[in-house]
């Protein structure tokens, strides 16, 4: 006996509770397994092969998305760009599919209006963004208002740490670049643009400026005056808007362009 208490009266409710406590477990695992979500094992083979940055450089929120998204027929597999080709490979023999070899791509800043190539209108002392500085009047405190402001919203932008500031210029580090295309949104004079990384010959240039306004502002910038046209054998450059445009995929990487630009706005980057 239980000083106050017949055992009985304990016992009994101890039993209901751990009655009601094995129906509820019961209840409650037959439920999970009838309401039960199953993975996918294509979705699961796909993030495996995944770098796991969880950019967004794919259009997708993350690497669980985008895996969900290809494995559904619904994204490219070549849609990594910090995976590259090396994933886009992986996720087709994930999938049984043939993968087409792609090229790697990077960014690329098209401007070269550094401190010792481009004048200053004034000493810019506002914000440190690029989209502040280009609503000024001026678009920016540099002479050629197509040229890179250089307060590094691009650098800040990366997540991958592929671009740094020289001279007051962004420059892409392209051995750490995805080509995830962060900076080409956030840019406001729209330099940034995504190209294959063996395009080695490029212009480094965005002025839309005629040619006398071009040599006032930037003796780098390119005067649209259709020289490297004339001597591309292959009709990989063409001048529209005043400002050359280079066909990658025209491009023979003969350096006539190169070797006839006046203001040497069209180099050899590698």
């Amino acid at each position: 006996m239980i000083e106050g208490m017949d055992l009985q009266s304990v016992l009994i409710p101890i039993a209901s509770v751990g009655g009601l406590a094995l129906i509820f477990g019961i209840i409650l695992g037959l439920s999970a397994k009838k309401f039960a979500v199953e993975s996918n094992p294509k979705v699961d083979r796909i993030i495996n092969v995944l770098p796991g940055a969880n950019c967004g450089g794919c259009g997708f929120p993350g690497c669980s998305v985008f895996a969900e998204r290809v494995a559904n027929g619904q994204a490219s597999v070549r849609g990594c760009p910090p995976g590259g080709p090396s994933a886009a490979a992986a996720i087709a023999e994930q999938l049984g599919a043939d993968s087409v070899p792609e090229l790697r791509k990077v960014a690329f800043i098209k401007c070269n209006g550094s401190n010792d190539n481009i004048k200053r209108n004034y000493i810019y002392d506002g914000p440190k963004s690029c989209v502040s500085a280009s609503q000024l009047a001026t678009g920016g405190n540099k002479t050629c208002t197509y040229s890179c402001i250089g307060l590094a919203s691009c650098k800040n932008a990366c997540p991958f740490g592929a671009i740094k500031m020289i001279d007051s210029i962004a420059v892409v580090i392209e051995e750490k670049c995805s080509a995830c295309g962060k900076c080409v949104k956030v840019c406001p004079k729209k330099l940034i643009e995504i190209i294959p990384i063996n395009s080695s010959v490029r212009v480094l240039c965005n002025s839309r400026e005629k040619a006398k306004a071009v040599r006032e502002s930037c003796r780098a910038g390119c005067f649209g005056c259709s020289l490297c046209q004339k001597v591309c054998k292959e009709g990989a450059i063409t001048v529209e808007d005043n400002i050359a445009h280079i066909n990658y995929e025209k491009c023979t990487m003969c350096m006539e362009c190169v070797n006839k630009c006046p203001s040497k706005a069209i180099k050899v980057m590698h």
